[in-house]
């Protein structure tokens, strides 16, 4: 891994003080609407690949001549269960993406468990999904890194190193898996964002993130992506002993925004978990936000998520 100092450095600084802003930092602006779609997708099947373009053309996302990452969550393996984004998801980002003129698509991550992420890859079935994935595939735990300085942290952190490939595109698409986590209590687009943090300097599982505040890195890397699209996969998601060790849950749905912060609210709703109790949302502005969602109502397709005991706090008061 090389480590450069990079000249974009203040405009990085000035997107990611804008994005505070839109945020909601600034109490005097009138709230924002974000728009959310949830979309049922009741299999990982050949639907998708038109279910995930209709949902960038529906939120008229700008990808024409554009740099796009596809950022997917890839944790541990297990054949039995559901830790990762499926394959599937991904691919049909990325089919998406070049049919709407993508200058360059990449596809990147940096788990925080397993160090050898190609051969996670390889076990999750990216390999035998996505057509030459190993050349579309940045291991962001070992790209190369930027020291950049954090506008307003929320967090005990100042600067982090963050990867080139990230900070050089003009798209990050978080594709999440929807789960509980038994830390920061569900863990979806945004906590999704802990994987740009490269192992490579900060070392494995980034304790470094744990020790500053997780909610509070959470919010602060969102900085860094002022222009971004989510879609979480809940279609097969998890509850219970999340991220890793919890039980598969079918969902059977696809939940997808501009704006991680609705999105992630949004998720939270169907998990009938109380979105004003995560931390790292509250944070981010959430009341500052007015979610205008689209497709299919949360409320009717709300499914109740086993919590461990701990956890048991965050779940929504409404119980209908």
């Amino acid at each position: 891994m090389k480590i450069h100092d990079i000249t974009r450095r203040e405009l990085l600084t000035g997107a990611a003080a804008a994005t505070l802003s839109l945020s909601g930092c600034n109490s005097r602006k009138p709230a924002l609407e974000s728009i959310v779609s949830v979309v049922k997708a009741p299999a990982y099947s050949d639907k998708l690949y038109d279910t995930v373009h209709r949902l960038f053309v529906q939120h008229r996302v700008a990808i024409k001549g554009r740099r796009v990452v596809l950022k997917p969550n890839l944790v541990e393996f297990d054949p039995g269960s559901s830790i990762n984004t499926h394959p599937m998801l991904v691919h049909a980002a990325l089919e998406a993406a070049r049919s709407l003129g993508a200058a360059d698509v990449r596809i990147a991550e940096g788990p925080g468990h397993r160090r050898l992420t190609l051969d996670l890859a390889y076990e999750a079935g990216y390999f035998s999904t996505i057509p030459n994935f190993e050349d579309l595939f940045t291991d962001l735990n070992l790209d190369e890194v930027a020291l950049v300085k954090l506008a307003r942290p929320a967090s005990k952190l100042v600067e982090l190193y963050l990867p080139h490939t990230v900070l050089g595109c003009d798209l990050l698409v978080s594709l999440p898996k929807m789960k509980t986590h038994h830390w920061a209590g569900v863990t979806l687009s945004m906590k999704n964002l802990f994987g740009l943090v490269p192992g490579g300097v900060y070392g494995w599982p980034k304790n470094i993130l744990h020790w500053a505040g997780i909610h509070e890195c959470v919010a602060d890397l969102q900085q860094f992506v002022p222009n971004s699209f989510a879609i979480v996969d809940a279609i097969d998601a998890m509850e219970g002993n999340g991220p890793i060790q919890g039980k598969t849950k079918h969902v059977g749905l696809l939940v997808a925004g501009r704006n991680m912060v609705a999105v992630d609210a949004t998720c939270c709703e169907i998990m009938a978990v109380d979105a004003q109790k995560i931390g790292y949302l509250r944070l981010a502005g959430l009341d500052k936000f007015r979610i205008h969602q689209i497709g299919e109502d949360p409320i009717k397709l709300r499914t109740f998520f086993e919590l461990l005991p701990h956890m048991a706090n965050l779940r929504h008061s409404i119980s209908s």
